[in-house]
């Protein structure tokens, strides 16, 4: 699982599919769960911590499931302009596509790895826009009483908060298993609008250059690990920062020495070892302030 997280770390999984097609998707999903197998989904893998002795059963990438299109089947009058993506489309080539057309309203996503499925379950947010401001609905495939069928999935706002998605629901300890209540994102629509073409390149490139300038792209990592919590009255790396923390290592891990919330890989790190590092950043932090951090990052497979 390391060739599929951006935190270049995780053991293996017994069996690993990436279907070219949902059609091939359900074919696979039915099977596996026909026999008892386990099931777990990822997208991008760009906010993830895989185990070292990895996954076991069946681990199914979205990453080919990847395209985008303006919508035509809307007929409401006031309807606004909808982008679909199919949930493997990296995030940066969403934004690349509405930018190409003068489309806006995803620019800050600019620069956010993982794919479109990845940062709808996340509800991802980025300079203080999250996907939910956007979102306009989701084909989805629902696993219940009947089995798993595609249903779509419309914007409800009580569903959604910060960081959190009505597509989150899982059942059992591992958060990527799927089993009844499960949803998984096949695709997503956002609402758009149009706008002047210079003015989203110039937003995009803002974004991207306060990523670098953050050391987003420096090494291997999941980006933030932690959420933040306006409950805690400042930003969770600022927490880390005044706890001493930035530059703390465990074995090959360790807190970025330049931004408290980044935890980097930096060359040859274990996922034990990042489960380690997050865990006594916690405990410290709380140790000091009182405060719980709560890990942005999901932790999956055979610990």
């Amino acid at each position: 699982m390391s060739l599929h997280t951006t935190f270049r770390l995780g053991g293996p999984a017994d069996i690993f599919l990436e279907p070219a097609t949902v059609e091939d998707l359900l074919v696979a999903v039915r099977l596996f769960m026909d026999n008892d197998c386990p099931v777990s989904v990822i997208g991008g893998g760009s906010n993830l911590c895989v185990a070292d002795r990895g996954i076991r059963g069946a681990v199914i990438a979205l990453t080919a499931l990847r395209d985008c299109a303006l919508r035509d089947d809307l007929t409401e009058p006031d309807a606004s302009p909808t982008v679909r993506a199919g949930a493997g489309t990296p995030m940066e080539d969403l934004v690349e596509w509405c930018a190409l057309r003068g489309l806006a309203g995803l620019e800050r996503f600019a620069g956010l790895p993982g794919t479109v499925g990845g940062a709808v379950f996340m509800n991802a947010r980025c300079y203080d826009r999250s996907v939910s401001d956007a979102f306009f609905e989701a084909e989805v495939l629902d696993f219940g009483d009947e089995g798993c069928t595609i249903r779509k999935r419309a914007f409800i706002p009580s569903e959604w908060g910060y960081k959190r998605s009505p597509f989150q629901v899982r059942i059992g300890p591992d958060p990527l298993v799927l089993g009844k209540g499960s949803t998984v994102v096949l695709s997503a629509s956002f609402s758009i609008s149009d706008g002047d073409p210079a003015s989203i390149r110039e937003e995009m490139a803002s974004c991207v250059r306060d990523r670098e300038a953050k050391g987003h792209f420096r090494y291997p990592s999941a980006g933030s690990m932690f959420k933040n919590n306006h409950d805690f009255g400042k930003p969770s790396g600022k927490i880390i920062d005044e706890a001493g923390l930035r530059g703390f290592s465990v074995g090959a891990a360790r807190v970025a020495p330049w931004h408290g919330n980044i935890v980097i890989n930096e060359g040859g790190a274990s996922a034990g070892d990042v489960r380690r590092l997050v865990e006594e950043v916690r405990s410290r932090v709380f140790a000091a302030t009182g405060f719980t951090l709560e890990s942005e990052v999901v932790f999956a497979g055979d610990w």
